[in-house]
């Protein structure tokens, strides 16, 4: 039988600021939440992976931007990883506390899809954890060249490398499915 988590990168407050959203930031929070309300009812673990940054920094540590947006709220008995790099396992307690668990079965959704969504997928394919990313919940920023979704499409296809790509409406967690 497969261990599965739902693991949310960096889906922090700092992410939604106006005029800053993240693009399809109220589809995302949308579907996030929907996809944690089928790990709940599945009884499957779901981690939130918080970035920390110094003072100053938008996701500060301590501040209204590196808090975890209110739509998708942790409960007390989640995992909540703290980390300072893309990477949510490097320097990090992240792989104790799946392996902890027997959790070999990874769902990833969150931000920043080039940056620490592709490391963290790449990571965990790494370390032997089966992988789905979830197409249509990561998200990103356009950059000089590129649209965001430019940029979601070109890491749906690229990662598929390390990881199941499949939509959130292909997904269907339940405890050995």
């Amino acid at each position: 039988m497969e261990n599965k988590a739902l693991a949310i990168i960096d889906v922090q407050n700092a992410m939604f600021l106006e005029g800053e959203e993240v693009f399809n930031g109220n589809e995302l929070l949308q579907g996030i939440r929907a996809l944690i309300k089928q790990a709940r009812l599945a009884k499957i673990a779901v981690v939130y992976v918080q970035h920390n940054e110094t003072t100053g920094y938008p996701l500060e540590n301590g501040t209204y931007g590196w808090e975890i947006h209110s739509e998708i709220s942790p409960l007390e008995e989640d995992i909540i990883i703290q980390k300072t790099t893309p990477d949510s396992f490097l320097k990090t307690s992240l792989d104790q506390e799946l392996r902890k668990r027997e959790i070999d079965h990874l769902y990833l959704v969150g931000i920043q899809t080039e940056v620490c969504v592709d490391t963290t997928c790449r990571s965990a394919f790494s370390k032997g954890y089966k992988v789905t990313l979830v197409s249509d919940l990561h998200s990103t920023w356009p950059s000089a060249e590129l649209t965001a979704q430019q940029i979601i499409n070109h890491h749906n296809k690229a990662l598929r490398w390390f990881a199941d790509v499949k939509s959130s409406d292909e997904i269907e967690l339940s405890p050995k499915a």
